[in-house]
């Protein structure tokens, strides 16, 4: 029987900037079956697009401690190229498969309400302080999936950049999702080209010293570890290059803070 109205779970999508383009019809098409039995909403970075513009409008980067500084000119192309070009095609490339998205940024309602980081050192780089749960909710209820660029909004009105990591995590966590999901471009931790299916924190530690998780799957790991929580008892890391949802059973490697691992 399909579970209906507020009765459904909540799923939490993170989808990095490097994944927009690569997206597959048949991760598109798993939204869509998701949505039978969950609530979705979808948060989203924009790196690649973000630094391609910069590069175009010769616009220089200053970094501190590996941290890009978003100066005034920086959030203006930052805002642009989430809001105004990647939440869009992201809310379109939904809408053709006739899921009901709505884009928004963490500005519009107070959604992503944030303070400065660091404003010496990084500019207007912002932290979460809180999240508007009551208009997600609102939104959830009329069938919509938010469609959300991290751009914040502190209580006096000035926007901020925002880690979209950070900002799917805090949203999972006042919303009680049920799942937080990282979408990557591999299915999953792969071991000798087979899935581990759950691991553990301290395993994934063991996983990096023997380099079986290197590169840039690292912080995708490390933000998904960084997302558990009391509320939030594991995340999934999955991939946009196929199916995430078959069978009633998500497709990818879960994280957790207990258990051993299960290689599939």
């Amino acid at each position: 029987m399909q579970v209906t109205g507020h009765d459904k779970p909540i799923v939490v999508i993170k989808l990095g900037g490097s994944m927009l383009e690569q997206l597959s019809e048949s991760f598109l098409d798993s939204i869509k079956e998701l949505l039978t039995t969950k609530r979705v909403i979808i948060v989203h970075g924009g790196g690649p697009d973000i630094n391609n513009m910069l590069t175009k409008l010769n616009i220089k980067s200053e970094f501190y401690n590996g941290m890009r500084k978003t100066t005034k000119e920086v959030l203006e192309i930052a805002e642009m190229v989430l809001s105004g070009k990647i939440n869009k095609q992201l809310t379109a490339l939904l809408t053709q498969k006739n899921v009901k998205a709505i884009g928004l940024s963490g500005t519009d309602g107070q959604l992503i309400v944030s303070s400065f980081l660091d404003e010496e050192n990084l500019g207007f780089v912002g932290k979460v302080e809180q999240i508007n749960d009551e208009l997600l909710r609102s939104l959830l209820i009329l069938d919509y999936v938010p469609v959300i660029a991290p751009i914040g909004i502190t209580a006096d009105g000035q926007k901020l950049n925002i880690n979209a990591d950070l900002a799917a995590s805090a949203i999972a966590e006042k919303i009680n999702a049920e799942q937080l999901l990282f979408v990557t471009n591999v299915p999953g931790i792969l071991h000798d080209g087979k899935l581990i299916e759950e691991a553990t924190e301290t395993m994934i530690e063991k996983l990096i010293e023997q380099k079986v998780i290197y590169g840039g799957m690292i912080p995708k790991v490390q933000a998904a570890l960084d997302a558990l929580s009391d509320q939030l008892e594991h995340v999934m890391i999955v991939s946009g290059n196929d199916r995430i949802f078959k069978e009633g059973k998500m497709i990818g490697t879960k994280i957790t803070k207990k258990r051993e691992v299960v290689v599939k």
